[in-house]
């Protein structure tokens, strides 16, 4: 597919992928983004469509996997994003005083264990305690994503054995 034929085809689709995005996000803001993201990709993948099938139908698949990937990634970070607060209330004490001095001591604790990680390992892992799947991570970093798993994975081995030598409980 050429450059131009690529525009028309997209052109004479642009109304049903945004009403398709309307119908998916329920917003028209984010309908709007949708589609030109789904543009981006679709342009940047236009390698892939193969001659003689529906430009529409490949445009749609593009934009509804797009929609479930920001779909995903936003519920995981509303989980990862939320306050301790909210999951530790049932399980302390009610005559318990708080003392956030030492929580937040113990997270500088954690973060500095997390500074000492090698940069290779260090990113997938932040990456992937932010919310990102691997599949994200892998795209992001341009490496294969069995290295992320594994990097990820020598991540958390090297951060216990950090906490360890620190004196920190690892989990």
């Amino acid at each position: 597919m050429t450059h131009i034929q690529f525009i028309n085809f997209y052109n004479s689709n642009i109304k049903a992928l945004e009403n398709f995005a309307k119908k998916l996000t329920r917003n028209q803001a984010e309908a709007e983004d949708l589609v030109q993201e789904t543009a981006i990709k679709a342009y940047r993948g236009m390698h892939t469509f193969k001659e003689g099938t529906s430009f529409k139908s490949w445009s749609f698949t593009i934009l509804k996997n797009t929609f479930i990937t920001k779909y995903n990634k936003k519920r995981k970070r509303n989980v990862v994003n939320a306050p301790i607060e909210d999951f530790t209330h049932a399980l302390s004490s009610k005559h318990a005083v708080k003392n956030d001095a030492i929580s937040q001591l113990k997270i500088k604790e954690i973060k500095g264990c997390i500074r000492q990680l090698s940069p290779k390992s260090k990113i997938p892992f932040l990456m992937h305690i932010e919310g990102y799947q691997y599949n994200e991570i892998a795209d992001s970093l341009d490496i294969p994503i069995g290295t992320v798993k594994s990097r990820i994975n020598y991540a958390r081995t090297k951060l216990k054995s950090i906490m360890k030598v620190n004196g920190l409980a690892a989990a």
